[in-house]
């Protein structure tokens, strides 16, 4: 499943206003003890609309839907 469809599952607004996915894979989190080491040892990727989503990603979904709210 591709990322975008993945985030659909969760809520359909994330999938219609996809914009990345930030990505760390579960053991490297498990290994390394926090978010700010994974990043740090450069293995926090983003990625875009093709990236297929792989059994032990942790995954931050960015997207934007713009509800043309009121004035």
């Amino acid at each position: 499943m591709k990322a975008p469809q993945a985030a659909g599952t969760i809520h359909t607004d994330f999938e219609r206003g996809f914009i990345c996915a930030e990505v760390m894979k579960f053991e490297d989190l498990k290994e390394l003890g926090s978010e700010s080491a994974v990043k740090a040892a450069g293995k926090y990727k983003q990625e875009g609309k093709t990236y297929v989503v792989q059994d032990g990603d942790i995954i931050f979904f960015k997207f934007n839907v713009s509800g043309g709210g009121k004035k």
